[in-house]
């Protein structure tokens, strides 16, 4: 089996180093200065014990590669950028190969099953960052952290059973009936990303987010929606490694943090917080600070903002403006 991993940025970097030392075969499909470093230098993977530099094969494009049937694909790239490389991995990739979404949201799977028949979803708890070319970095080591897979909408087959068998040397891994219950879960809890990148590293579970989290709530179970409650998430979770925060705080925020800090001029908010607006418009549930999290957090990225240009009571005063105004 060759696993070609689709975006090797923070994720797909950290699961591409584990697959190759655990002597899978392995090859990145990155882009620019990210691409040139990996050709010459190999990755290099940041741990909390140690610093590795792999020599992972790495192509610009799919269009480089024989597929076969034995080739598995794992998407790593940002939602927003998932179509483009759908369209373009379906014109060389035979359509029953297995594509593994290894990524946050909910809509990769969707997407994917327009262009593939085997579809998977992989909800990913585990920090990492990708900050410079050529370098990822991992907030644990040598577990990354923990991986829920299972076909997508639902069910298990052969093929969960042998890529859980190869990622588990690096991840706590978990073979779910229902993947996606488990990446709605997530996708909650990924509405934070959006205020953390707007207001700074270390935001997590403040109050900002209790309310986004609550609309985001309530608009899934206005559609009806499914996902694991927090006992279930928690009592999974601790099954993988504990992740050491500095006393002080982090330093390196999540994947919205990272777009700004490297000012790519896009952001994931659309498919996190829009996710949440796109069923708040549907089925009609308020999700006012879910709005504003889209808007400021897509105005950001189009504008090259630093992370962390703002503050948690600055989200509120114009939450409460906006409320004022539409009363």
């Amino acid at each position: 089996m060759r696993y070609i991993v689709y975006g090797a940025g923070a994720v797909g970097g950290v699961v591409g180093a584990g697959l190759y030392r655990s002597d899978q075969e392995v090859v990145l499909v990155s882009r620019g200065a990210h691409l040139e470093a990996i050709q010459r230098d190999g990755l290099r993977i940041e741990e909390p014990s140690e610093i590795t530099t792999l020599k992972i094969p790495a192509v610009a494009h799919p269009h480089e590669l024989t597929f076969s049937e034995s080739d598995v694909v794992l998407l790593a790239m940002k939602s927003q950028d998932t179509l483009g490389a759908l369209a373009e991995l379906s014109k060389v990739a035979p359509v029953s190969t297995p594509i593994f979404c290894v990524q946050n949201g909910v809509e990769n799977e969707r997407a994917a099953q327009r262009f593939f028949e085997h579809v998977y979803g992989v909800c990913v708890v585990g920090g990492s960052a990708f900050l410079e070319p050529g370098c990822v970095m991992a907030e644990s080591g040598p577990v990354f952290g923990s991986l829920d897979i299972g076909r997508y909408p639902y069910g298990l087959d052969a093929t969960v059973d042998l890529v859980i068998d190869n990622l588990s040397t690096n991840w706590v891994t978990f073979a779910r009936d229902r993947v996606m219950e488990w990446k709605y879960t997530k996708l909650l809890r990924n509405l934070v990303l959006a205020v953390q990148a707007l207001c700074g590293a270390n935001m997590r579970q403040g109050e900002f987010f209790k309310i986004v989290r609550a609309e985001g709530e309530a608009c899934l179970r206005a559609a009806n929606i499914d996902f694991v409650d927090d006992q279930r998430w928690d009592e999974a979770r601790s099954l993988g490694p504990e992740v050491p925060l500095p006393p002080s705080g982090r330093v390196v925020g999540g994947s919205s943090w990272q777009s700004l800090a490297r000012a790519t001029g896009s952001i994931e908010t659309a498919y996190l917080n829009g996710e949440i607006l796109m069923l708040s418009r549907i089925f009609g549930v308020p999700a006012p600070a879910n709005r504003l999290l889209y808007e400021l957090g897509l105005k950001a990225a189009r504008t090259r903002q630093p992370p962390g240009q703002m503050t948690e009571e600055e989200l509120f005063a114009l939450l409460r403006i906006r409320g004022s105004s539409s009363a």
